[in-house]
């Protein structure tokens, strides 16, 4: 089960990986807002304590054990405690390379709340990301913000294996058959993938694959194909990398295929959508 989910990751946080940085560990006490980060997500890990957590216009979500809270994107959430014995947390801002663009976040919802008992093999790596997050050892910070990391690896596998995303690329992954086709796309952007083929790597055939994949997925192999390269293209193109080169690692032969898929995609063309990038 844990190969086959890292097979499943490998390529997504290889090329769109996850940075976490620490702001805060301590007691939380009474009422603490949380405003929209300007960019990324947050991670928040409720080591002990009850708390109620309120999104704007929705029903108070409430954490009586050890919990974890996971937003992949900016949004505003009112967390409350008891004023005099609150809550201990560990919390840490996520930075998904490619910012909007990056897949995951695509694929996930506003928040994910799972108990931390609930998340496979999670156990030793929170006990020393807690250990280390309220003690005040050497090196703690970097030590800390790469057990965020894996925590978040390990959030992703349970969502997968536990077939709680709803649909999308993550839904994809999760499904014991259309993860081959996906994960053939992952790794061989380039190649010249037909219906036909990605049917067979993933032991269907080719109108149970197309139905099945647009219900799960919810779009087309060709269509989620053309958005894999394009949003490796945008990786390559924040990277400074010459337009050709690009094209030709994201299976387009030409800069103006690119340039064609790319408008496609996006609106606009890959020397335009650079500039407005480097521009902001």
């Amino acid at each position: 089960m844990t190969d086959a989910c890292t097979d499943r990751l490998d390529a997504l946080l290889n090329h769109f990986p996850v940075r976490a940085r620490m702001f805060h560990s301590g007691a939380l006490c009474g009422v603490t807002d949380f405003a929209a980060p300007g960019a990324g997500g947050q991670i928040h890990l409720v080591r002990s304590g009850a708390m109620d957590i309120i999104h704007p216009g929705q029903p108070a979500l409430q954490v009586s054990v050890p919990s974890l809270l996971l937003y992949p994107r900016p949004i505003s959430r009112r967390f409350v405690t008891d004023a005099e014995r609150g809550a201990d947390l560990a919390c840490a801002e996520l930075r998904f390379d490619g910012g909007a663009d990056n897949p995951i976040i695509g694929a996930l919802p506003d928040v994910v709340c799972l108990p931390l008992a609930a998340i496979d093999g999670a156990e030793h790596v929170l006990e020393l990301l807690f250990e280390e997050a309220f003690g005040n050892n050497c090196g703690r910070y970097a030590l800390v913000d790469r057990l965020f990391e894996v925590v978040l690896i390990q959030v992703l596998r349970q969502l997968m294996e536990a077939n709680q995303i709803r649909g999308g690329m993550l839904a994809g992954l999760s499904h014991p058959k259309l993860r081959k086709a996906l994960v053939a796309m992952h790794e061989q952007p380039a190649q010249e993938w037909s219906l036909d083929a990605l049917a067979n790597a993933s032991g269907m055939s080719r109108s149970v694959f197309a139905g099945a994949f647009r219900s799960i997925v919810g779009c087309t192999p060709g269509a989620y194909l053309q958005g894999w390269r394009i949003r490796l293209a945008q990786q390559a193109l924040r990277q400074g990398r010459q337009l050709k080169m690009i094209a030709i690692e994201v299976g387009y032969g030409s800069e103006a295929a690119l340039s064609r898929a790319f408008k496609a995609q996006c609106g606009i063309t890959p020397r335009e959508w650079r500039q407005t990038r480097q521009a902001g």
